[in-house]
């Protein structure tokens, strides 16, 4: 059945041959497939028809029908009724090439390495022109990936996962397409739909050429585990690495990390040796006692690729350090308590640290003032045993571990009045200071460092000097202050006259001159000998 119903009406008496009424087809256009109408009862009717619609070769049929009674004469009527034919999936989609070739490179994931096209002749975006990609073979460990592009109805190839190859490597993909809706065709006038008498779906070949590249050092196990005695003598080698290289059979190690310095690698064989002694306390291990080594092995290839592996070294604990006073310095409130609580720690392990022994050094005196009670614990009770003077005590302490290891400390304590609170409590006389032995000694020593500064000074100073020059008639001598301290003084001029009397306008001396050098003149006022000097021309 066609869905076109018709219902028709005969005016006439009912139940006579004048309206009882016969539907026809008259005509049909295209001819194909064959239309005729079913007449259901007296009423209605619906068309049929034998064979397929061919939406690519009709889109739209014409009929024409007619309704006759049978009255004599007959009356009739015609209608045209317009079948408007709707697509369906008719077409399978068809590749536009069949062989496609491409690179990629190893060990990496590529969204979109290549485009596929597709025609469909069905209308756009319709199911029946909507594409769906598939593998028929060549992708069994699902390293590629199909996906198609909603807007051209392209396929997608993608990688998915990562593969190493050991060389260049060609992979043979075959791909199919098929439409969203299922395909059926109109054949010899006869409907097809059952996917066994359909045609195949189209497919097309990829070669995918897999580019091999320098693979990185490949160590046995990315991470290993040793175990070594802490504070072990050096030189002991710790581990030795098992390493794999397919492209390359030079490798070289380096040590990556090594935050003591307690390690040498050997830059051949790998191998991870001490040069110091391990400690379990230091910083560099973390809190599971495990100090971490990172080495790293490079080959020789173009570029170089490097594989790394971390060392994990457990460090067991021995007994190689002594109980210590949390505390070195207290309070001891003597307003308040007669007693005050010590603690110990010890940086090693159970059982080489606490509960620890306390015990006062063996000193009658120390033993008459102070008691230890308890005295057993993580932690002692440090009793006055009378009344004390308000100041400073050291008190020697004895400090055994479990495994008798003795440390030994010693506790100072300030004894004195804590008021209401917690610290000492000490009164300034605000109309006296008082000044240390150090600080008197301070100033002492300044003083005396500049007292004797300034003989220094005055000793060196350089003596003034006057430069005589004979020549006829009346000449002088100027006086020019010394280089160094600024003065405020002028320079005064010095008369010379023939007879060896050096004349100032203020003060008066005489100038001898000697019989050893008759050039050099001797002057008494200034204690200075001058040389004079004579330029001739």
């Amino acid at each position: 059945f066609l869905p076109a119903s018709m219902e028709f009406k005969d005016n006439d008496k009912e139940k006579t041959i004048n309206s009882t009424v016969s539907i026809s087809v008259v005509s049909q256009n295209p001819a194909e497939p064959k239309i005729n109408v079913t007449q259901i009862d007296d009423r209605m009717a619906r068309l049929t028809f034998k064979g397929c619609f061919d939406y690519d070769k009709a889109k739209q049929f014409k009929v024409k029908v007619k309704a006759s009674d049978h009255g004599k004469p007959p009356l009739s009527t015609t209608e045209v009724i317009t079948l408007n034919i709707v697509n369906k999936n008719n077409n399978a989609p068809k590749f536009k090439q069949k062989q496609y070739e491409v690179e990629a490179v190893e060990m990496t994931t590529h969204d979109d390495i290549l485009r596929i096209a597709v025609e469909d002749k069905d209308p756009p975006n319709t199911d029946g022109w909507k594409a769906k990609y598939y593998f028929i073979s060549g992708n069994e460990e699902e390293i590629y990936s199909l996906r198609t592009d909603p807007k051209t109805n392209e396929c997608i190839l993608s990688i998915v996962k990562e593969k190493n190859y050991n060389k260049n490597t060609l992979v043979n993909l075959t791909i199919g397409a098929e439409n969203v809706e299922p395909l059926s065709i109109c054949k010899d006038n006869k409907l097809i739909k059952d996917p066994k008498l359909l045609p195949p779906p189209d497919s097309v070949n990829v070669t995918v050429k897999m580019l091999d590249t320098n693979d990185a050092p490949v160590f046995e196990k990315y991470t290993d585990e040793v175990y070594q005695v802490e504070e072990s003598e050096p030189g002991q080698v710790l581990y030795t690495p098992k390493v794999q290289d397919i492209d390359s059979p030079n490798v070289r190690f380096v040590m990556v990390e090594d935050p003591a310095g307690w390690m040498s690698l050997d830059e051949k064989t790998g191998k991870l040796t001490t040069i110091k002694k391990m400690d379990r306390e230091s910083p560099f291990v973390d809190k599971d006692n495990i100090y971490r080594v990172v080495i790293a092995a490079i080959d020789d290839g173009t570029p170089p690729a490097t594989g790394t592996c971390t060392v994990k070294i457990h460090l067991r604990d021995i007994n190689d350090n002594t109980p210590k006073l949390v505390n070195s310095s207290m309070i001891f409130c003597d307003n308040k308590v007669i007693k005050i609580m010590v603690s110990a720690k010890d940086s090693d392990a159970e059982p080489f640290s606490g509960p620890f022994i306390f015990t006062l050094k063996d000193d009658e005196t120390l033993k008459r003032l102070w008691k230890l009670d308890p005295a057993h614990g993580e932690e002692a009770g440090l009793v006055a045993l009378k009344s004390l003077e308000r100041g400073n005590y050291s008190i020697p302490l004895l400090i055994q571990d479990k495994q008798n290891m003795i440390g030994h400390e010693t506790l100072e304590v300030e004894v004195c009045d804590c008021g209401g609170g917690g610290v000492c409590v000490r009164t300034i006389d605000p109309l006296s200071t008082n000044v240390s032995d150090a600080a008197i000694g301070i100033i002492s020593l300044g003083l005396l460092l500049f007292l004797i500064l300034g003989v220094i000074f005055i000793c060196n100073r350089k003596k003034q000097k006057f430069q005589s020059f004979e020549d006829q008639g009346q000449q002088s001598l100027i006086h020019y202050n010394e280089e160094g301290m600024s003065v405020d003084c002028k320079a005064e001029p010095v008369h010379l006259g023939n007879d060896g009397t050096v004349t100032d306008g203020i003060k008066q001396s005489s100038v001898k001159k000697t019989e050893t050098a008759r050039d050099m003149w001797y002057d008494e006022r200034q204690n200075t000998t001058v040389i004079n000097s004579r330029t001739s021309t």
